[in-house]
């Protein structure tokens, strides 16, 4: 849709109706023109047996509609571990001997984020469909032609996160249909912990605070707000040495403390912020996070998201008619972070469609080097890319 017009409240309200409904039915909601059901389960090959994996295989090994068949990784023990836990009869030390092995339909990719655009295009020239972490690219045209390659290899690319499928998410996508908080003016996202020991990616060059934490809030506040039509951003390196287990010191090369401004068109501003520099009570525990890390704000009401994004528990909203915060969207859900790989495979199986789109996720990538370009130039950067929205 053209964002630099105003948005019509009540095509709006509908769609907002609609995407409560779409997630409220599950997890998937079925296009009108989906295929019904196709026989048997989607095969699936997992690269990257770190501490990610664990709830992916987890997660996956308890779909009805998805067949484990091999997991690969490059310390050879930990695929072979990874393989046994789930009974999973085939597990490779490389890529290629992955490609080659036992067919599989789903290449699920899990590696250190600077891998995953080179493996994510290995595997769709091998003709796989592909669910990768994030980011699905690490640049707008490296993503760009990814999907050019998936349509050319008739196969589908998927990429995290999954934010857009919580009931919270649903929630207040209808709450701004329905124009509960009047005139959209501003939103606030903030994520962040002390930053991971247990490798070194997330430090250097391609890693980072933003691919690592801040893309859930990015991707989220454009789910609510629009595509982002320019950025302007600081970041920088708060703590310039880290020690990470079983290598010892590394310098810390990528940024890691972040702030982002977008530009959503309408007078509509927000603004993200992300670390590994944040002292919390709790550290990482979603169950224990409580507190408000987004919040929406108009001319007639104030809507915050209580949890994280990616963990969420329930929504605050105080409108002109009910002036203190009410609490909505709180009832227990399935609603888990590492569910996209299980909802693709469950849309290979069936035909129906997850809400999130590779759109959306290069969208978000864009943004994030936009971000570090801005950083470095000075400058307002304008954001090129888009994706449908409102989604339904």
């Amino acid at each position: 849709m053209d964002t630099t017009r105003p948005i019509d409240r009540r095509s709006l309200l509908r769609r907002g109706a609609a995407l409560s409904a779409a997630v409220t039915l599950g997890p998937l909601h079925a296009s009108a023109d989906a295929a019904q059901s196709v026989a048997g389960k989607t095969k699936v090959g997992v690269i990257g047996c770190g501490s990610v994996s664990r709830p992916y295989l987890s997660h996956l090994a308890r779909s009805p509609l998805v067949e484990l068949v091999s997991v690969c990784d490059i310390l050879p023990e930990r695929a072979r571990q990874a393989a046994d836990r789930h009974r999973i009869p085939h597990h490779y030390p490389h890529v290629d001997q992955m490609l080659a092995g036992t067919p599989f339909d789903l290449f699920i990719n899990l590696t250190d984020m600077q891998e995953h655009e080179r493996l994510n295009e290995q595997a769709l020239e091998a003709g796989r469909h592909v669910w990768s972490e994030k980011p699905i690219a690490n640049s707008l045209a490296g993503g760009q032609r990814l999907l050019e390659l998936a349509r050319k290899q008739r196969v589908r690319l998927w990429g995290a996160p999954t934010v857009v499928q919580s009931p919270q998410f649903a929630f207040m996508a209808k709450m701004l249909g329905e124009g509960k908080l009047g005139r959209m003016a501003a939103a606030h996202a903030s994520y962040g912990h002390l930053g991971p020991n247990w490798a070194a990616f997330f430090y250097t060059e391609g890693g980072g605070s933003l691919p690592d934490l801040g893309v859930y809030n990015l991707t989220t506040l454009t789910g609510l707000l629009g595509p982002a039509q320019s950025v302007v951003a600081m970041t920088s390196v708060v703590t310039p040495t880290r020690q990470i287990t079983a290598r010892g010191e590394v310098i810390v090369t990528a940024e890691d403390n972040a702030m982002i401004l977008m530009d959503h068109g309408n007078g509509v501003l927000s603004h993200v912020q992300s670390g590994f520099n944040y002292f919390t009570p709790h550290e990482h525990s979603s169950t224990q996070q409580d507190h408000h890390t987004i919040t929406l704000i108009g001319t007639a009401g104030s809507m915050s998201l209580v949890g994280y994004d990616w963990a969420p528990h329930a929504v605050d909203l105080a409108t002109h008619e009910q002036n203190r915060f009410q609490r909505h969207a709180d009832a227990r859900s399935d609603y888990v972070w590492e569910n996209g790989a299980s909802l693709v495979a469950e849309c290979l199986a069936t035909g129906r469609e997850p809400l999130f789109t590779p759109e959306h996720a290069l969208h978000v990538v864009e943004i994030m080097t936009a971000a570090n370009e801005s950083h470095k130039t000075g400058r307002r950067i304008p954001i090129r890319s888009t994706f449908k929205w409102p989604f339904v």
